[in-house]
């Protein structure tokens, strides 16, 4: 039922896992699952993300109140690189560029620690 809804909202994206690489030789698991959610304005992050997951996804929370938002650690679970969807209205009338900087704004602290971002940024509609 979950990932029909997720699907749904947002049929573009696609529910995916991560497999970790050699860049992480520490880790001991083979696979990890993709950590996403649909959200409602006081909803808390899924359990089992870890820190650095947690504090991007309450942080956008906190900020967009968003209908959708998805936060996945790419890297395998290094933490070194994030796919963030995010739907909001605050996006509402502004350019692509404006959106992903309102999001990287937000998480400037937790940018300068990672080596990449992926952002889509989604306009609710109404």
């Amino acid at each position: 039922m979950f990932s029909t809804l997720v699907r749904n909202l947002a049929p573009s994206v696609s529910r995916t896992t991560a497999t970790r690489s050699l860049a992480c030789p520490s880790s001991s698991l083979a696979r990890r699952a993709f950590a996403s959610s649909s959200v409602v304005r006081a909803v808390t992050p899924p359990s089992g993300l870890p820190e650095r997951e947690r504090t991007i996804w309450e942080k956008l929370i906190d900020k967009f109140s968003p209908s959708q938002l998805r936060v996945e650690d790419v890297s395998g679970g290094c933490g070194t690189f994030y796919a963030i969807v995010i739907a909001s209205d605050n996006f509402k009338g502004l350019p692509i560029v404006k959106q992903h900087r309102l999001v990287t704004d937000t998480l400037k602290q937790e940018i300068e620690g990672i080596h990449g971002l992926q952002i889509k940024t989604i306009v609710n509609s109404q």
